[in-house]
């Protein structure tokens, strides 16, 4: 009696993670996105079999690989939509706050900043490489169809809002390729200047909200070492 096409995709699923190495690079991937050459120099893997880890995730379906918006000869590998319940052990970390950071600080980092406000105690604010001279109205009607309001924010240069301690989130290529300060997560988040439609900005919108929501989870306030004030 033949197999049903369900039970040979969970098979393969289970047969692609049925290898340390492979389990250690949905790991890394659980959180945020990296070159196949990143992964490589992380997890001390040789190249030619990190090329051929990758290749068994992607065939199942458990990773999707695209260019750069920046850097066309780059690629960024990240997990697909499949559930990991259970799989993927992401490490808790302390964070003091999230600095989030795109190209313009016009669009997907100011919806990011104003996304985790909503769901985390822990600060957030938001910067770019190259700041644009305002808001995008795409990212600004995107935030009032989501019940969040940008219209009092203005782009700044990430070394004015940058403070030692922060975990630096980038969410576009190019701030990635370029930022010159340490980058703890990266996230290859398509430009609202590609959407072209409501649908497709509230995508990318969506897109955000869920990687926010992932992580948040992850992240807890640094523990004070100073003694509790007298009550």
């Amino acid at each position: 009696m033949g197999e049903s096409p369900e039970i040979e995709r969970r098979a393969a699923l289970h047969g692609a993670l049925a290898d340390p190495a492979r389990l250690r690079i949905v790991d890394a991937l659980a959180l945020g996105d990296a070159s196949p050459s990143e992964l490589a120099g992380s997890l001390e893997i040789s190249s030619n079999l990190m090329a051929h880890h990758l290749g068994v995730l992607e065939r199942a379906g458990l990773t999707t690989r695209h260019r750069s918006e920046g850097d066309g000869r780059r690629s960024y590998v990240r997990l697909a939509e499949v559930s990991f319940s259970g799989l993927c052990i992401p490490r808790h970390q302390a964070a003091p706050r999230v600095l989030f950071v795109c190209t313009g600080n016009s669009a997907r980092s100011q919806l990011a900043a104003a996304l985790w406000q909503q769901c985390s105690s822990i600060p957030a604010t938001s910067g770019g490489t190259r700041p644009a001279a305002q808001i995008s109205p795409d990212a600004v009607a995107a935030a009032q169809r989501h019940g969040l309001d940008l219209c009092a924010s203005t782009p700044r240069h990430v070394s004015e809002v940058h403070h030692p301690g922060d975990l630096v989130i980038t969410v576009c290529d190019r701030a990635r390729e370029c930022l010159e300060i340490p980058i703890d997560l990266h996230w290859s988040i398509a430009s609202l200047g590609s959407a072209r439609s409501h649908e497709a900005v509230d995508a990318v919108f969506e897109e955000i909200a869920q990687r926010v929501h992932t992580l948040a989870p992850h992240l807890n306030p640094p523990t004070s070492s100073c003694p509790p004030s007298p009550v």
